[in-house]
């Protein structure tokens, strides 16, 4: 509102400059073309005052711009790093899979549970969590459809009835879908 009157206050200003210094020339008045030369400064002050205003403005929406821009950076912080642990994760798992039979397979899988249990807190300390699935309505931009299954006993139609690779997410951002077969 208060640009919109500094511009009319300039033009109006511009525009008595004019009909001061066209009546300054017909009179031929010292006086007049004072008057019409104070008009012409005033109409200049209003169009600085005018032209400040809007800069200032600009550089507030740009300093706002920037720290959204900031907060989004660091929001998703160690997005790449994440990106590049989960291979690892889904491997300790496949390890976690296999049945052993000896007392040295026991203490080597539980050596494995470990590094996987302290892997997932770190992970789940800066956010990263993994993609509920299994028995979960088929959400496109969170599961990724390799398979599709008719519909069985006990199952819904565009259910996730097994997960074949572990989708996570950082925060609100998917990192990785989780691979998943739906029951059609």
């Amino acid at each position: 509102m208060a640009k919109k009157e500094k511009a009319q206050q300039a033009d109006a200003a511009k525009k008595a400059a004019k009909d001061t210094k066209q009546v300054a020339d017909d009179k031929k008045d010292p006086t007049a073309e004072l008057k019409a030369e104070i008009e012409d400064l005033k109409a200049q002050l209003a169009d600085k005052d005018d032209k400040y205003l809007r800069a200032q403005a600009e550089i507030q929406n740009m300093t706002n711009r920037f720290k959204k821009e900031r907060a989004q950076i660091l929001k998703y912080d160690g997005q790449d790093l994440a990106k590049s642990v989960l291979p690892v994760l889904d491997n300790l798992k496949r390890a976690l899979t296999i049945e052993v039979t000896d007392e040295n397979g026991e203490q080597l899988k539980k050596g494995i549970q470990m590094v996987h249990d302290h892997l997932m807190t770190a992970l789940t300390d800066h956010g990263i969590t993994e993609i509920p699935a299994e028995g979960q309505a088929f959400n496109p931009t969170m599961h990724q459809a390799v398979q599709t299954v008719p519909v069985e006993d006990g199952q819904e139609a565009d259910t996730v009835v097994q997960v074949l690779q572990a989708g996570y997410q950082l925060k609100d951002r998917v990192l990785r879908p989780a691979m998943v077969v739906v029951a059609q």
